[in-house]
């Protein structure tokens, strides 16, 4: 017997606990959400019928057992309501109370889940099972209204759900149909367990099962309201994982000896399960955060692009400017201001290239760039870029060299992008990061690949460092330091693009002031 009522209770402790968790991730997932919110008060009032009809059934027959009894009545009142409720809402986000909802129907369940703890609808009991339980009670005038405002909301939910479940297009039938064949295996569990077993063969051992025989509809209407995406699967996963524990905890219980064992494992339960519920919000918080975090980030990253295109006009307009009168298209410049326009073409050259670096991180980050696939000669197109930067390095003083194997080294790419922005901002790098001392720039086949590699004596890197290198916007801690015009985009823009093309790219240093070497490896 005990090993029954253990399982009894467990059975029941884990329908409550599995009821109460859904109902709180769905209500934290969005609390403005009309049917979130109906779906909660459905679940806590199961909650609180299931453990009162629960108890019920297993106290002896007494003033307690009674009382309880009659609780059972006025919550099975507000469950038929907020079943009535929850099928009036679903799926929609937003509800507004109807007249007949809110000044007679709310009144009349309200007055009648009072009488149901008054004798107007229990008088008092009539038997008592050989165990001891109350089986027989005598019904109260109330008793018919009691059953009919009971019986009209039930009716009522199930005709609207079957209805809006018909006028539903086909395609957006599957989350009534849920809810419909969750609802039927309920009513058929307790229309069995409650009604026809007791009736017709004397049989109410099953009676306190009601909160397992709800569990299905429970169940099956949550995963309905998952599929109209109002609360998220990896919160679902959380809230299970919570229940899990507060399951064990809860058997913990089952199996203590002592009445202090039974305190102490109850406390515990209760501090497991709402912990659980605490863990689920936090969840829900955190992924709210994250959502709301990239929605500004998508926002910012649409102005920055707004406002690069507009800043890079401007300075495409200013940079052509400078450009004729430095080349005198607009007439002889006085030795007195052509330092200074020659300076301000520099500035705007400088600036378009800065923008451009930005928009077009923000173009390979979303995905909007487009590569040219032909072929090409990969020695000639570094050949091309150790050329454009030798100027710039013979300034510094730096001596800049580059070797390769005799042969021609074709490939497949956009010869564009790979030669501005690989080749070209691996070289310039290393002049700009170069003080004193070499560049080598080599190139290699190695077992299918082509190897290119930018090594230099300049200021090295640091193990802090690599660590934001090929990142966007990414800087070293003194990078602008030794170069004012650093966009922090280059290299991230670099890995984009060789990755693009099926390479690699990585960097090598031993530490600051050692130099460092950039390779790209892409397939031959």
């Amino acid at each position: 017997m005990d090993g029954f009522l253990n399982l009894d209770l467990l059975s029941v402790g884990i329908a409550v606990a599995g009821i109460g968790l859904l109902g709180f991730v769905i209500l934290f997932h969005n609390p403005r959400s009309a049917t979130n919110r109906a779906f909660f008060y459905f679940a806590g009032i199961t909650v609180f019928w299931s453990i009162f009809n629960y108890v019920s059934y297993q106290l002896p027959a007494g003033d307690l057992a009674f009382w309880l009894l009659r609780g059972v009545m006025f919550f099975a009142v507000w469950h038929a309501y907020t079943f009535y409720h929850l099928t009036t809402v679903f799926p929609d986000e937003h509800y507004l109370e109807s007249r007949w909802g809110m000044y007679v129907l709310i009144p009349v369940v309200g007055t009648v889940s009072i009488l149901a703890l008054t004798p107007y609808v229990f008088e008092r009991v009539t038997s008592v099972t050989a165990s001891g339980t109350i089986y027989g009670l005598q019904p109260g005038i109330a008793m018919p209204l009691f059953g009919i405002v009971v019986f009209y909301l039930i009716a009522t939910a199930i005709w609207r759900l079957v209805r809006n479940t018909m006028r539903a297009p086909k395609g957006e039938r599957q989350p009534y149909t849920m809810v419909i064949i969750g609802m039927a295996i309920t009513f058929t569990f307790l229309l069995t367990f409650n009604f026809i077993l007791p009736a017709a063969f004397n049989e109410s051992g099953f009676v306190p099962l009601g909160a397992l025989f709800l569990l299905p509809f429970v169940a099956l209407t949550s995963y309905a309201i998952y599929k109209h995406h109002l609360f998220n699967l990896k919160v679902a996963t959380t809230a299970f994982l919570g229940f899990m524990v507060t399951v064990f905890s809860f058997v913990n219980i089952l199996y203590s000896t002592s009445a202090s064992a039974i305190a102490i494992n109850i406390a515990a339960f209760l501090v497991v399960l709402l912990g659980s519920v605490r863990i689920v919000q936090d969840t829900l918080s955190l992924r709210q955060l994250t959502e709301e975090l990239k929605e500004t980030n998508e926002r910012q990253e649409g102005l920055i692009h707004f406002i690069g295109h507009e800043v890079k006009g401007y300075l495409t307009k200013a940079q052509g400017v400078f450009s004729l009168l430095v080349d005198g298209d607009l007439g002889e410049l006085s030795e007195t201001m052509k330092p200074f326009v020659v300076r301000a073409l520099q500035d705007a050259e400088d600036g378009v290239t800065s923008v451009s670096d930005i928009l077009k991180a923000s173009n390979l980050k979303r995905g909007t760039t487009t590569f040219k696939k032909e072929p090409f000669d990969l020695k000639e197109l570094v050949q091309d870029s150790v050329e454009k930067a030798r100027q710039a390095a013979e300034v510094k003083g730096l001596t800049l060299a580059f070797t390769a194997p005799e042969g021609a080294f074709a490939m497949m790419g956009d010869r564009g992008e790979i030669g501005d922005h690989v080749l070209r901002n691996l070289i310039d790098n290393a002049v700009n990061y170069t003080p004193t001392g070499s560049i080598t720039v080599s190139l290699q086949k190695v077992e299918g690949k082509y190897v290119f590699s930018v090594k230099d004596t300049g200021v090295g890197i640091t193990d802090e460092d690599k660590a934001h290198l090929f990142t966007e916007g990414g800087h070293g801690k003194d990078s602008q330091k030794v170069n004012v015009n650093s966009t922090g985009y280059g290299l991230f823009i670099a890995k984009q693009v060789t990755e693009a093309h099926g390479g690699t790219i990585r960097a090598e240093s031993e530490g600051a002031e050692k130099g460092s070497t950039f390779i790209v490896e892409l397939p031959a």
